[in-house]
């Protein structure tokens, strides 16, 4: 996942193992002009897809389109490319470039990581619509959607901002790239991969079945970033095309449960007190969240340190002089030693280095999984004002399901006969009279349930 490291910086980030046999390393290869032409057609296609889901979320509002563009995502993007060319993915490649040292980003892998959150600012996320194929793998398969407790969809929200720290950590110290270790779809696409991440893959196919995207709800460490960005996004999608009647048909067509009922906001004094208290208690804690956070990291970063080849080539070297040979060792493991004896006084402090630098780098994690929770608790506190249901922005997956629930959506379409009433909004006044549509079936209301007359 990810675009690889290009030039002699990336080919250099692990050192090569010593060969006994004479063999020779090869010559540092560079992309051709056909991988250096695919990188961009795979650009191309990218600014495409999101540039055509976006006109889909918002002028044709076509739930049919979205549903053949995440065919194609998932075609190209996921079978075609094998996962490798993924917004996903490129935190790492980004995090390494600005903590490391030696590595250079590619400008497909920027672009991915860019693109979709530059979108997100002014569009929300319709990446995550039908661009995304680990997102449209799982939409296509859902059948049977079932509602998550809110108790358990809140506290599970905070996993992917959790994870996201934790793939920057061990891609900025040039542990690991985690995030693409563990991704449990790129396995399935490439039809390879061990039989843990295979099980793990199939494992979310299943639940993607009855949970809608389990996988970009609850884990997606790119859908943290897009959560952000789209809190502030300059528009949003709507559920209906012109004014909510407040008919309530909507919070049922939407397998997310992120439909939000209006709330004008008219709370009385002791609701408000006590909202502020909530709040206050939660900022006052925030740091003490992330101190204790920053405290737990500074411990464990020690021991992750380990996942750096270097430090587990010194702390293998020290237990096998620590309890002697025991057994034949592999090849492998000899030729490792073996490297290990012979750079012994080079190795060894640049372990001891990258020890100290896991320790900082799991300071900042813990501190930013404490100021995670605290955020989370403070955001339970606050009130919005909603004239009219609409998705939860930062949720929303632009998918376009509930669009066909609201009646006037259902009106402009021609689905349902034009009004010959009209009704008065009551957040709008007398001077803004609304279509109302007629009874006309199990779907269809009068005015609604908002106080319409």
């Amino acid at each position: 996942m990810g675009f690889m490291a290009m030039g002699r910086a990336g080919e250099l980030r692990f050192p090569p193992p010593d060969f006994e046999s004479g063999y020779t390393m090869p010559a540092t290869q560079y992309p051709s002009a056909r991988a250096q032409g695919m990188e961009w057609f795979d650009i191309a296609v990218l600014l495409a897809t999101l540039g055509a889901a976006t006109a889909l979320v918002y002028a044709k509002r076509s739930r049919t389109g979205l549903v053949w563009l995440s065919g194609f995502s998932l075609l190209y993007f996921g079978f075609y490319r094998e996962g490798c060319v993924c917004a996903i993915g490129s935190v790492q490649n980004v995090a390494l470039t600005v903590f490391g040292t030696g590595y250079a980003l590619p400008l497909g892998v920027g672009v991915f990581f860019a693109a979709p959150l530059l979108v997100a600012l002014f569009m929300g996320r319709t990446f995550c619509a039908a661009v995304c194929p680990h997102g449209a793998l799982q939409d296509l398969l859902l059948v049977r959607p079932v509602k998550v407790p809110r108790w358990l969809e809140s506290g599970l929200g905070v996993l992917p901002f959790i994870y996201l720290g934790a793939g920057i950590t061990f891609a900025a110290t040039g542990a690991a790239f985690l995030i693409c270790r563990f991704d449990p779809f790129v396995p399935i696409f490439r039809m390879s991969g061990s039989m843990g991440m295979l099980l793990t893959g199939g494992g979310f196919l299943v639940l993607s079945l009855f949970v809608g995207r389990p996988y970009c709800r609850f884990l997606c460490p790119y859908g943290a970033l897009l959560k952000v960005a789209s809190a502030v996004s300059r528009w949003r999608v709507r559920v209906t095309p012109d004014v909510c009647t407040q008919c309530r048909l909507c919070p049922s067509s939407c397998p997310f449960g992120i439909i939000q009922e209006p709330d004008p906001g008219l709370l009385r004094p002791k609701e408000v007190s006590t909202a502020r208290r909530r709040i206050l208690i939660a900022l006052a804690t925030l740091p003490f969240l992330a101190l204790a956070g920053g405290g737990v990291g500074w411990v464990f970063g020690g021991a992750a340190a380990r996942m750096h080849p270097t430090v587990a080539l010194v702390e293998d070297y020290g237990d096998s002089l620590a309890r002697g040979t025991s057994g034949e060792p592999t090849l492998a493991e000899r030729l490792a030693l073996g490297r290990a004896e012979r750079q012994s006084k080079e190795l060894l402090p640049q372990a001891e280095q990258l020890r100290a630098k896991f320790r900082r780098a799991g300071l900042w994690f813990g501190v930013w999984c404490g100021l995670v929770v605290g955020m989370k608790w403070i955001s339970l506190g606050m009130v919005r004002r909603r004239d009219e249901f609409q998705p939860d922005r930062t949720a929303c997956f632009a998918c376009a399901r509930c669009f066909s629930s609201c009646p006037q959506e259902r009106i402009r379409l021609g689905w349902l006969p034009a009004p010959d009433v009209v009704v008065t909004h009551p957040a709008l006044g007398p001077a803004h009279p609304v279509p109302a549509a007629k009874s006309g079936g199990s779907g269809c209301v009068t005015g609604g349930s908002g106080g319409n007359p």
